[in-house]
Formats: C-alpha cells, structure tokens, sequence
C-alpha cells in the first residue's frame, strides 16, 4: 500500500493504542506514551531501527480504559491512520514515558491481530536494575564492568541473571529456575528486585556508609557472576569508559602537582557519583576544563628585531613610542628567555588605533590574541569566576580566554579598561590588581578553579581613554603608554596607505575606477572631520567609495545594453554613457557627496569684539579649543559664570578676576565709569561657549586672565594665538597636562602661536617635527608674559624684557 505522498506503507503495521487524540491524515499531533504495551512499542521498534519503514507505525484509538491495556485482546476501532514517527523525546519525570511527534499518512482496516514474543516487563525490569547499580560504589571493577554488559545482554537471560547476582533465598531462586516461559520469569524476578532495592535504601537511610561499609554492601548484592561473562573486557571497553579516557587526560594534561591533586580527587569522587546526581554534571565539566587548559601548552616568539619592525611599520603609521616598546620587549626577550610579561597600558582618545596595535603585537610576536572588553563590566566575578557551589558557576573571563586559545603566553588585550563598574556583586577593577601584578599573577587563583593558573607569561595590554577613572591601585600595575591623536600629516598618510585601500575592497572597487587625490583627503581632514582618530574620516572615505560605486553599476549596465542609435543617443544625451575611469574625486564632487563642509576656520570671525580669547582644553576624545567671551554691563561687582563648568575651572575665573582687581592700576584697567577698579558698578559675565559640555580643570587660567583683560583695556586679542596654563594669585603660570593634544588641535585650528607653561617645555620634544615647524611657541612663566604675547604690541604696563612673539624662535 501506498500514501498520498509516495511513501510504501508497509502490510504489518505495530499498533500504538491511544486513548486521547485521533490522529487523521495529514495532520501532526503530539502523543505521551506511558503504557508497557506502548513504551515496548517506542524501545524495541522505533528506537532501534535504522531505517524510514521502522518509523512508519499504526496509530488506532483504544476504545476500552487504560487500566486494561495489558489485556491480551484490546478493544481496537476499526479504522486507524498509518503514520510517521517525527520526533521521539523521553523522560524520566514524574514517570518513565516518551512523548512521540507523528504525522498522519493514510487510513487503514485491521484485518487480524498479530502478537509478537512478550517481552513486556523488559523495560521495568532494566530500570529497576541500573536503579541497583546506580546505588552501589562504581568504583569496584566488577559493577562498571557488569554494568557495560548490561547493554549487550540477551534479554532471554537477563531474569535468571537478575536473580542469580542478588542476594535471596534457594526457594525465590527455585520459582525462577520452574518459570519456562519467558514472561513468567520476568514476573519472578521483578519481586526480588524491588525488595532489594528497598532494603538497600533502608540500609543508607541508617547507617554512614564509610569505604569499608561501601565495600560490605557490594559483597552483599552482588554475587559472583556467571562463567561465561567476560569481566577482564579488552580495549574497547576501556576507551569506552567515559572515565577511564578521563582519567588519562588528567594525567596527560602535564598540570601542576597541586592541580593534579585536585583532579585525581574530583576523579575518584566522580567515579563514586551515580549519572543521575546533579553534582555529576558539575563535577564532569570541572575536569574537562582542568584538561583543556593549557598548562603547559606555548608558542614560540619570533625574535627576529628586523622582521617585527617591518611588520610593526607596515600595519600603522606613526605610534613611534608603541613600536620601540615591543622592539624592546622582543630585545630583552633574546638575553632572557624567562622574561615575565610587561603590563602595558595604551591611554588615547578613540579612533587612534589602540586595539590595532595590540593586535598587530600578537602577530609580530607569532603569538594568540585574544580581546576581553571591559567596558561597563561591574561584576568580580566576570574577572576571577564563580565558585561552584553556585547554580549556573563557570570560569572568569581570563580563565576561559586562556581555553580559547589554547596556550600559556597568549596576548591579552584588555580593552576599555576605565570604564570598569561597581555593584552590589563587586569591584571587577579590585579584582585585576591580581591579574595585572607581574609580582602576584605567577599563582592566579580563579573561584571555579580553586586552584593557581601561571599567568606570567601572558601579555597583557590594557586600554583607556583616560587615566582620570583608573583606580589608583589598579594604575600603579601598569606601564602607561600615551597615545596621542595624529596630526593632518599623518592622517593623510594613513588614509592613502590603510584605510583607502580597505574601503576600495570592502566596496568591490579598484584604484582603476576611484582616484581620490591627496588635497581631497586633506579637505575630508580639515572641512569634515575634526577628530583625534581617524574612524570618521574612514566613514567619509567609505560615503565617497559607495557614490562611487552607484556609478560604476550605472556604468556597467550601460554597457551591456544593446547599442543605440544616434538618434536615440540624442534623446538619452549621457545618462547611459558609462563615466570615464578612473573617477576622480576633486573638491566639487567632494561636496556633492559630502554636502557642504561641516566645520570652517572661525577663529579670526570670532576674535573680532574685546572680551574672547582662544583657549586649548583636553578631553578624552583628544585635544580642542576652546573660547572664552566675556561682557560687562552695569551693576553691583557680581561675576556670572556660564558654560557647564566644574569646581575648578570657576575656581580659576575668581583667581583672574582677583588678580587683574590687584593689579588693575599697574596694567591700566579701568571700570565703566574710568576708575581704578575694574568690578565697580557693573557686572561681569563670562560664558564658555559649547554649553552642552561638561568643563574642568585648571589649565583654562591664562585664557581667562587674557579674556578680561581685553575687555576691561578694550583690546583685541591676536586671532593667531591659543594659549594653556594655570594661574596662581601671585600671577604665576603653572604647568599642565595633555600638551601634545592641545599643540596637535591648535595646529587643526590653524593657529600660528602657542602659548605654554615654561616648566611644559619639555613635553614639546614629542610633537612631530613638521608641528614645531609650522608653531610658535611662547613659554611663559608669569602673566605678564602671557599678556604681553597675547596683545599685538605687547600690554600696556608689562615689562620690556619680556618675550616679544615676534622674537619667539620655533623649536
């Protein structure tokens, strides 16, 4: 017989009796088997075939209860439906039973019954018996080795052998030996084997099971075996024991005496552990970590110096500093083979290639990388793992990373390390003082583990974009390595060697059909983005390459279409001419992509009134600049203060304003009605542009003393200088920090002359060569100075040995 959909529909059917649900064909419907008759059915027809006619079975509704479903003639409907067994899922919870997925193929008449050999009490039987075995010590040679026959037993034999290794009286043993058939056995057997099991129970329930008593209660319900079961196995059997292979892996993991230890234990203690126990689940996956860690397990550094400073060169442009910190980690690797692990700490703002770097280190290195984002992290356990008397516990992020890449001396990239959390669950920062302690990460000890890893040869390299939110403990640990932001040189550099060529070939474009010029990448630098990084200017280069590719597609379709005529050509005019290769981006069609520029010079259109001046600030992000305006108007001396600004930064606005009161009549400042005192009947008022951000800090001093001094001398300020510095009341210029990215955005600015603390001369010697060419710099150690740089014709009532900037030599 055959179905609707092609499949042959064997003459015999096995019948699973339901006595819920109809299935009719075509449909799909869920059914629980629960009954002996049925579950005989799942086991010995579906489970064990291997083939598409096993999976096709009878499915006929049982009209009598289901309390007589072991009756020798059910009462059967008529008419069934032949069906397909999709899904079979078994279960031991709240009773054994299986829950069969069957699709409906075809009606079928029952035309006879046939009964096959009994074997109902099988199942029960086996259940009851691995319940036995489960509660004796596996440990004993000849309960596992029993236990594996079990699977291979002829089920003809498996009463008598029930009742022969149990403990019970000749008489029992007797009844079973006069049981000739089949089922009659199993129906002997069963009895016994459930009084065993009871006494047992019963038997743990009073007494502390001590080795010795284990190895009492195993004499007791286990007697010698047949003759003809061969216990000594052969290597089959071994490699199928699970916890032999175990075993063997432990003592091939080449770990630690310590750690050995606690495998062996935790080996001994599994091999004691029934499958059904949840702690075994929790105990086996412990030792397959212990085992998949690398203990041992390294790579080796090339150490070749040429080889990593070609590579090192070839992958980023600039980051001087960074490249001859791993030169020399790799030379001192060559006197030293023991060389513990530096700790290197990456600051910068985003976009500048610090993650790269550390990338392109593990490649230099020939070693594993492997990257661990900390950012919003606010759990210890993330860093040192859960211990595992908690639901759910598993490794810390540095244990698995070490999983993850198989060997001991990876490189670990830490990446936003100062934007680690705090919660209810920890300090993971207070957590990495372990980790990042070349001192102390020799004996790294994880709560899931509970045992010492050697971190010592990893490579650890964090990454920040300020320092300001790194716990001082957690700084201590680590090597700090500024990262400043690039200068228009370099990006241009970077832009035509890295990220140019990237963008081409994630678009499917060639240097062939897109030439972008390098006075177009300049203006993507200047007029669009205003950045420390290079991450928008990459998103500007990949707007162009996807204009680009609009026309290259237009261009192609062109050409496969059929030739036109010149009247037609006439009509169309060019817009299906394909364009010329390559195209070339000039500054029209920069704009036509792009739109108009974002960001103009307006510092000369701002610095047109008295009372601004040009300031430099820096943020994470790196270096900007930053006006300060100022106003009067008539009032009672009070000073407003707007902008967003922090404690400090007003701090410093009351310095100026308390110093230039002191020193009012020395510089010739007066109020609006001409007197000594610039405060008296008005009110002053100073803004800091941006109000959106947050300021602070004291290095906005000297623009602030310069801010006011042009608007009580009615002075402008030259609109080529930018100046940084903290002021004291005695007029004073103390020294900051961030010099480099301040110089590096007054120089995007377009500012000529810089004005810096004399003591932040040194800072100067890490500018690029072509930054101290096109600056001035002016260092200035009190505010005479500063005001004598910052007027053109210098201040009145400054001295006349002061600094002209006209005299400033370029460093």
């Amino acid at each position: 017989m055959t179905s609707d959909g092609g499949i042959q529909i064997p003459s015999r059917l096995p019948l699973l009796l339901t006595h819920e649900g109809v299935l009719l064909p075509g449909s799909t419907v869920r059914f629980s088997v629960d009954s002996p008759r049925n579950m005989h059915l799942v086991s010995q027809r579906l489970l064990r075939g291997t083939s598409l006619k096993s999976t096709i079975i009878g499915v006929i509704p049982n009209t009598r209860d289901p309390e007589h479903d072991t009756d020798d003639l059910p009462t059967l409907h008529k008419i069934g439906t032949a069906g397909i067994a999709v899904q079979v899922v078994g279960s031991n919870w709240p009773k054994p039973h299986y829950t069969l997925l069957i699709t409906g193929l075809c009606r079928f008449s029952v035309s006879s019954l046939l009964k096959e050999r009994s074997t109902i009490p099988l199942t029960e039987t086996l259940q009851f018996l691995f319940s036995l075995l489960g509660m004796l010590d596996m440990s004993v040679p000849v309960v596992a080795k029993f236990r594996r026959l079990l699977d291979s037993l002829p089920r003809e034999t498996l009463p008598d052998v029930v009742a022969s290794m149990i403990r019970t009286s000749n008489k029992e043993k007797l009844q079973v030996l006069d049981a000739v058939s089949l089922e009659e056995r199993f129906k002997k057997a069963l009895p016994m084997l459930t009084k065993q099991i009871e006494g047992l129970k019963l038997l743990q329930k009073t007494r502390k099971i001590s080795p010795d008593n284990e190895k009492r209660v195993t004499n007791i319900c286990i007697s010698p075996l047949p003759l003809n079961f061969n216990l000594d196995g052969d290597d089959e059997d071994e490699d199928g024991d699970d916890t032999a292979v175990l075993e063997r892996k432990v003592h091939g993991a080449n770990m630690p005496e310590a750690a050995l230890r606690v495998c062996l234990k935790e080996l001994k203690r599994l091999k004691k552990m029934p499958q059904s126990m949840p702690e075994y689940a929790l105990t086996r996956n412990y030792l397959d970590l212990m085992v998949e860690l690398p203990w041992s397990k390294s790579t080796k550094d090339c150490l070749d110096i040429r080889a990593a400073r070609t590579l090192l060169d070839n992958d980023h442009y600039a980051m001087d500093k960074l490249k001859r910190r791993v030169l020399e980690y790799l030379a001192v690797r060559q006197l030293k083979t023991t060389l513990k692990g530096p700790i290197l700490c990456f600051v910068g703002p985003p976009g500048v290639g610090k993650t790269s770097v550390g990338r392109s280190i593990a490649r230099t290195l020939g070693r594993e990388f492997h990257r661990i984002a900390l950012g919003g992290v606010c759990d210890q356990s993330d860093i040192r793992g859960h211990r595992r008397t908690y639901v759910g516990s598993m490794p810390g992020r540095i244990i698995n990373g070490l999983k993850t890449v198989g060997v001991n001396n990876p490189v670990f990239l830490l990446d936003e390390v100062d934007k680690l959390g705090k919660s209810l669950q920890g300090d993971p920062a207070a957590a990495l003082l372990e980790v990042l302690d070349p001192e102390q990460n020799h004996s790294f000890t994880d709560h899931y583990l509970n045992v010492a890893f050697d971190l010592s040869q990893v490579l650890f390299i964090a990454t920040a974009n300020t320092t300001a939110t790194i716990p001082p403990a957690l700084l201590d640990r680590m090597e700090v390595l500024q990262v400043p932001g690039y200068t228009q040189e370099e990006k241009v550099e970077i832009a035509h060697r890295h990220l140019i060529p990237n963008q081409l070939e994630q678009h499917g474009l060639t240097p062939q059909q897109l030439h972008i010029p390098q006075d177009t990448t300049q203006d993507i630098i200047s007029r669009y983005t205003r950045e420390a990084g290079v991450r928008s200017l990459e998103r500007k280069i990949g707007a162009i390459c996807r204009a680009v590719a609009v026309k290259v597609a237009e261009g192609h379709r062109a050409t496969k279409t059929e030739a036109l005529t010149p009247e037609s050509q006439t009509q169309q005019g060019d817009k299906a001419a394909p364009p010329e290769m390559p195209i070339v981006i000039d500054h029209i069609a920069l704009k036509d992509i792009l739109g108009p520029p974002l960001f103009e010079m307006e510092v000369s259109e701002r610095l047109t009134l008295p009372g601004v001046a040009l300031g430099l600030a820096w943020t994470p992000l790196g270096g900007e600049i930053m006006f300060v305006e100022a106003s009067r108007m008539e009032g009672d001396g009070q000073l407003t203060l707007t902008g967003q600004l922090g404690d400090v930064m007003k701090e410093s606005a009351h310095l100026a304003i308390s110093w230039l009161r002191t020193n009012a009549k020395t510089y010739q400042l007066t109020n609006m009605m001409g007197g000594p005192d610039p405060l008296e009947g008005a009110d002053i008022h100073l803004h800091f542009p941006a109000g959106a951000v947050t300021k602070d800090g004291p290095s906005a001093g000297v623009t602030i003393v310069t801010c006011l001094a042009s608007l009580f001398s009615g002075r402008l300020v030259r609109s080529d200088v930018a100046m940084t510095g903290e002021i004291t009341l005695r007029g004073l210029v103390l020294p900051v920090g961030g010099i480099k990215d301040k110089v590096l955005a007054a120089h995007r600015a377009g500012v000529k002359c810089v004005i810096l603390p004399k003591r932040n001369e040194k800072d100067l010697e890490e500018l690029p060569a072509n930054v101290r060419a096109d600056l001035d710099f002016v260092t200035a150690g009190n505010l005479d100075e500063v005001l004598n740089t910052a007027f053109d014709g210098g201040f009145p009532g400054t001295a006349s040995t002061h600094t002209h900037p006209q005299l400033t030599s370029k460093l």
